[in-house]
């Protein structure tokens, strides 16, 4: 009997979508979550829309760093000190290799082009009839076309983290334009002037929804964090185990690779071309070891965010408060959770009936935004044991929070009470283009999209949007009843409990459903 050798890749665009959430940016198809009618029914438009940010590409940050920086030592150690042994084959480069990464998490260029693309992105999808733009026009106006007067500013918010920040000032250069204006001005001279933003401190202990852990004490507990590391170390000897006999074999006499190495050089690999574009690192693997990559990075969030971490609700509910609060067009004027109500109660710093929001994060509070949620569709843990991982497992980083993720929401009003599902997209060329209009639009629904595909609603824990056999086929959610389906999100969350309780989490090889949750009292072992 012959036994097939998996065959190592090299071509690094065919692995760059299985690197979790250090994944390349490619919009998801539009049905990629199972929702199969991807048209805007007729009579219907979008109205507002937010989107959820996430940073780009970035250098690693102190964690990460150690990873990759570690092994970089172990090589440039072994090579001080072993000047006549050298690495063969495919890792002959490692004989010269030169580090060149840091751990200050910074926004790469890559990184800054990317939200540049999303920028643009995000006004030609939805800036382009929310403005009522010309024929043509390539960015935002901050003048209204009818009388020359000024807009509103838009509020932009943001964390004070360095790699937030800059992506939010290259998303609005993509947004606002100031860089292809048809007369160029190389000083982009008041550039921002059509927007303000809001700088939330990220790092202390203050309230900030896009940085939520800050203020969830329990979140950065030793035994939080062992729940997702336990489970990842075991898989790495599971998904590691040839690639480590593999190339064992081209090292030098004296230096041994383990697990923890192999990791890091596919590590190495996803952030050296998140910074230059290449890597030599990318090219020692086999497709099966990428999958297994991503899916150590799956368990990270899954366990670290999720279903999988009593605090993983907790972590999302402050920002799902927010979104609702601006549905609802009302302010928020004490807090329960991660909401800074200084903020939130203020029309400058949370203004309400914006036609678009911007906000800008990280990729744990969108996760943790669709466990506070119930979105079930996500519920469904990554494998713990097995190898290669089912290839329709539904919490993938790479399709959920790749570098540049956008969460956006759709506020849409429709001039029925349940107009006919469309089947295929439709692009939007013009506002009213498929009959609407807004003095006869007054059915309101939402509809989510995740880096372009759209969210299944109907899979919200409680019915409220449909289930498993109703609701709508295109992800659309009457807007009461979205509204209604969120109304115990605070209260499934338990968050004094998870963020700031005394409790004692179980060990456990297979990990424990806690639901995104942790109730006083309730003994998990036996869930």
């Amino acid at each position: 009997m012959s036994h097939s050798v998996a065959a190592v890749v090299t071509d690094i665009p065919s692995i760059y979508t299985s690197w979790g959430e250090l994944s390349v940016y490619a919009d998801n198809a539009e049905d990629a979550f199972g929702v199969q009618y991807v048209g805007l029914p007729d009579g219907c438009q979008v109205e507002s829309v937010s989107t959820l940010q996430r940073h780009a590409e970035r250098f690693p940050d102190s964690v990460d760093g150690a990873v990759t920086g570690g092994f970089a030592q172990k090589v440039a150690n072994y090579s001080k000190a072993n000047g006549g042994e050298a690495f063969t084959g495919p890792l002959t480069f490692l004989n010269s290799y030169v580090y060149i990464l840091n751990d200050t998490g910074l926004l790469t260029g890559r990184g800054a082009s990317t939200e540049f693309s999303a920028g643009a992105s995000f006004w030609n999808r939805y800036g382009r009839t929310l403005y009522n733009a010309s024929v043509a026009q390539l960015q935002y106006s901050p003048t209204f076309a009818s009388n020359g007067s000024a807009r509103p500013k838009v509020t932009l918010r943001t964390t004070g983290q360095s790699r937030i920040e800059n992506s939010l000032v290259n998303w609005s250069l993509g947004f606002f334009g100031p860089s292809f204006n048809s007369t160029p001005d190389p000083a982009l001279t008041e550039w921002e002037s059509p927007f303000r933003v809001v700088v939330i401190p990220e790092g202390g202990t203050e309230n900030n929804t896009l940085a939520s852990y800050d203020s969830c004490f329990n979140d950065n507990s030793d035994a939080n964090a062992n729940i997702a590391s336990r489970l990842q170390d075991a898989y790495k000897r599971v998904y590691l185990r040839s690639a480590l006999r593999r190339l064992q074999a081209h090292a030098p006499r004296g230096f041994t690779f383990n697990y923890q190495d192999l990791y890091a050089m596919q590590m190495t690999c996803a952030y050296e071309y998140s910074f230059i574009g290449m890597s030599d690192f990318c090219s020692l693997f086999t497709m099966q070891d990428w999958h297994g990559f991503e899916n150590v990075l799956d368990l990270q969030y899954y366990y670290l965010y999720s279903y999988g971490n009593p605090t993983g609700r907790a972590q999302g509910i402050g920002y799902l408060q927010e979104l609702m609060a601006r549905i609802r067009h009302q302010f928020i004027a004490s807090s329960n959770s991660s909401v800074n109500a200084t903020l939130d109660d203020n029309p400058t710093t949370f203004p309400l009936g914006q036609q678009i929001y911007a906000d800008f994060s990280h990729d744990d509070i969108i996760i943790s935004v669709l466990t506070a949620m119930s979105l079930d569709y996500l519920k469904d843990a990554p494998t713990t044991s097995k190898f290669p991982p089912s290839a329709d497992n539904h919490f993938a980083l790479s399709r959920l929070t790749p570098f540049g993720a956008n969460l956006i929401t759709e506020v849409i009003g429709c001039g029925a009470s349940d107009p006919e599902p469309v089947e295929s997209r439709r692009v939007a060329y013009a506002p009213g283009q498929y009959g609407y209009e807004a003095s006869n639009s007054s059915y309101k629904f939402v509809r989510m999209r995740l880096n372009n595909g759209i969210l299944p609603l109907n899979t919200i824990r409680g019915g409220q949007c449909g289930n498993a056999t109703s609701g709508r086929l295109d992800g659309l959610c009457a807007l009461d009843s979205f509204l209604e389906s969120q109304e115990s999100a605070f209260e499934l969350s338990n968050y004094a409990f998870a963020c700031f309780g005394n409790y004692t989490l179980a060990n456990s090889t297979t990990g424990i459903d806690y639901d995104g949750t942790i109730v006083q009292g309730r003994d998990y072992t036996r869930v």
